[in-house]
């Protein structure tokens, strides 16, 4: 990770490489003017790839990508993958795959390998930084799973898992020191690169 010299008197446009709602809705509470872009990077896992190198890869390309196309912006780019014993768990897509996850799950200690990234192509600045949290399943029986899957329809969330709504019932514990990187974006590791990018939020 490598940052560039940054002119702190010149106002850059703010990006999110990201089509997440959940992630724009997180940097809502910025009340930073932001623009959203999508980075369409290819999200497969590279062959024998962890699951936290994984986030952390696809955090990076997002910014890239958006980056190359506007080059004065400051650009932030975000990726989750639930981690079950090494095993990669990203979006389910479907309901099916989103039963399978859950009853894998149950039970069950996870990592969600929360990774951002920021980038200016201008200036030369780059970083990344994971927020990993440790997240506690309870036993859930198939009827619970159901419910949950029926109310929430997560089916677009790592690991199914949406914590932000009924989906922290399926929970026993979180352990994080950056409260929002369970919903998909750390705001405190996020500040804190927009800060050394030169945006400051206050």
């Amino acid at each position: 990770m490598a940052s560039g010299t940054i002119d702190l008197m010149q106002k850059r446009t703010v990006i999110l490489a990201s089509t997440s709602r959940y992630r724009r809705e997180l940097m809502n509470r910025l009340r930073l003017p932001f623009e959203v872009h999508s980075p369409e990077v290819d999200e497969a896992p590279l062959p024998g790839e962890s699951p936290r190198v994984l986030a952390e890869r696809l955090a990076l390309a997002k910014a890239q990508a958006v980056a190359a196309r506007f080059p004065q912006a400051v650009v932030i780019g975000s990726d989750q993958v639930a981690d079950l014993d090494g095993q990669a768990l990203g979006k389910p897509g479907t309901h099916d795959r989103a039963v399978e996850q859950l009853r894998r799950m149950r039970g069950q200690t996870l990592i969600f390998q929360t990774a951002v990234a920021v980038v200016c192509q201008a200036t030369g600045f780059e970083q990344r930084e994971l927020a990993p949290v440790r997240v506690v399943f309870r036993e859930l029986d198939d009827a619970a799973i159901e419910a949950y899957l029926q109310a929430e329809q997560p089916y677009d969330c790592a690991g199914s898992a949406k914590s932000e709504g009924m989906g922290i019932a399926l929970l026993d514990a979180i352990d994080s020191d950056d409260p929002t990187a369970l919903v998909g974006l750390p705001l405190i590791r996020t500040c804190r690169m927009l800060r050394s990018a030169g945006v400051d939020l206050l």
